[in-house]
């Protein structure tokens, strides 16, 4: 039997189908948000802080679906195995990052409101360890998934 790829059914009920396009987004804006960042810190130009800062917004909204159709994915896709190993390993990270992840964007929001409140340079390593840890998730989730090996 064939499978439609363009059937409702196909593409909003596939076991974890919406966690796996997800995913992506939170990681690119977050990704792009550290970069922007840093060459803000190199050049001073306010015009990349507003783009670090947009895309930290955006990053922190989207990652808490994200995070919520990884639960439901365990739930449903993985018929609520028992955490343990890789799977637990995947769900700590992914949360430690989220925490991370609205850290920093809370620290870039408070100097956005008040203008005269300076970035702190200590945001620098927590965005940092924060993409080691968004890489290392997204490696594990690849092999729960099936696409880096056996799930």
């Amino acid at each position: 039997m064939s499978v439609n790829w363009f059937d409702p059914k196909t593409v909003f009920f596939a076991k974890h189908a919406q966690h796996v396009v997800l995913i992506h987004f939170p990681i690119a804006l977050y990704i792009t948000a550290v970069g922007f960042d840093l060459l803000w810190q190199w050049t001073k130009n306010d015009d990349l802080r507003t783009v670090a800062f947009f895309n930290l917004f955006l990053a922190a909204v989207l990652v808490v679906p994200t995070l919520a159709t990884g639960l439901i994915a365990w739930q449903w896709a993985l018929e609520a195995q028992k955490l343990k190993g890789a799977l637990l390993l995947h769900l700590v990270l992914a949360s430690t990052f989220t925490v991370l992840l609205w850290v920093v964007f809370w620290i870039h929001w408070r100097s956005w409101r008040d203008p005269r409140r300076r970035l702190p340079f200590s945001r620098l390593p927590v965005e940092v360890v924060a993409l080691f840890l968004v890489g290392i998730t997204a490696h594990l989730g690849g092999f729960l998934s099936g696409v880096n090996g056996a799930g």
